[in-house]
């Protein structure tokens, strides 16, 4: 009798066991099943942040137990402060909305800058499908076409930027600050793409962002000797562009290689986070974590983004966490010398 007991009382522990360990993922299937995610990306469409993240949004609900719907929407506006806020304040903590956004913000915030309400420490980071490597490209019809010219130029080079916090914007600030070349940004366009249209148009000059999108959005011009990529503001060759000259190698002493340190180099690494409103429950947080990593390496995936000119690098949602947080420990003097460059007065 005590025997059977015993076995009963196994058989009960065993199926509560197993009863708690599967209930949590039933929930998770439940909760997705029929449901629609909205993925909302802070830059125009047609732009580099905007293909990137159409091309994860074919991809992503298939890793995503119970197959949601997700749709693609564009927020733009004040170089992206308009959808970090409205990820921070409005977005529902349930794991329907997902933010795609530009890592520069968040030195943005650092400075105080005018009209940021978010704290980007408090995201919940899934990770970012590249490291990115900022370069400056310019038209030919600029009558620029090396940076040897570059530098001897009497008038400023105009070149677009979206506002401050944006790559177009503050990649073009750190590199005229700490090379001394003769820059002009303009902004605020909506996203690379309308930057890319407006020198097209000889409004400007051209512009400074990742060479990731540049290489896929501007295919054609590059192709036709029409646009030029004139220096890299990375420390290290791409093998994409063997012949660039790097900026860093151009810097004026320390205080230049220091400013593409921690303006430029540090942060290419979050240039393009993709994340969670603050309280979304860490069980979601867990499973989209899961399915954005599968995605990047989904041979579907990674083939259609081959076939976009895509470069993929993962980063993943920890890692950009740890960089985030890093960056609110910046020391206050380098803090100062970065505000004076990248926020305009």
């Amino acid at each position: 009798m005590s025997r059977r007991i015993s076995v009963l009382k196994m058989t009960i522990g065993v199926w509560l066991a197993t009863f708690f360990l599967i209930s949590p993922l039933l929930a998770q299937d439940t909760f997705y099943k029929g449901k629609t995610i909205r993925l909302i990306v802070a830059f125009s469409a047609g732009g580099g942040f905007d293909t990137y993240s159409r091309a994860i949004a074919r991809h992503l609900a298939k890793h995503i137990p119970g197959n949601p719907a997700i749709i693609v929407d564009n927020m733009t506006g004040a170089g992206g402060i308009i959808q970090a806020n409205y990820m921070y304040l409005q977005a529902k903590p349930d794991g329907l909305t997902i933010g795609s956004n530009i890592g520069g913000l968040f030195l943005q915030q650092i400075f105080g800058a005018k009209g940021i309400e978010f704290d980007g420490r408090k995201f919940e980071y899934l990770g970012g499908p590249a490291v990115d490597n900022p370069v400056c490209a310019l038209t030919k019809a600029s009558g620029i076409t090396s940076i040897e010219k570059w530098f001897a130029a009497k008038e400023p080079v105009k070149l677009g930027g979206v506002g401050p916090g944006g790559t177009a914007s503050d990649v073009a600030r750190i590199v005229q600050a700490a090379l001394n070349l003769p820059i002009k940004v303009v902004e605020p366009y909506k996203g690379t793409a309308d930057i890319k249209l407006a020198a097209e148009g000889g409004e400007l000059a051209g512009g400074c962002w990742a060479w990731e999108s540049i290489k896929t959005m501007w295919r054609k011009g590059l192709e036709t000797g029409d646009v030029a990529v004139m220096v890299l503001a990375m420390p290290k060759k791409h093998p994409d562009l063997p012949n660039v000259p790097l900026a860093i190698d151009y810097a004026k002493g320390e205080e230049g290689r220091r400013l593409l340190k921690y303006g430029i180099h540090d942060t290419a690494i979050i240039t393009r986070p993709y994340f969670l409103a603050p309280g979304t429950p860490k069980d979601r947080v867990q499973l989209l974590r899961k399915a954005f990593s599968e995605t990047l390496n989904d041979p579907a995936f990674l083939a259609e983004a081959k076939k976009s000119n895509l470069d993929i690098e993962p980063v993943s949602g920890e890692e950009m966490e740890k960089v985030v947080a890093g960056l609110f420990k910046l020391e206050p003097g380098m803090v100062a010398r970065l505000k004076d460059v990248l926020v305009p007065r």
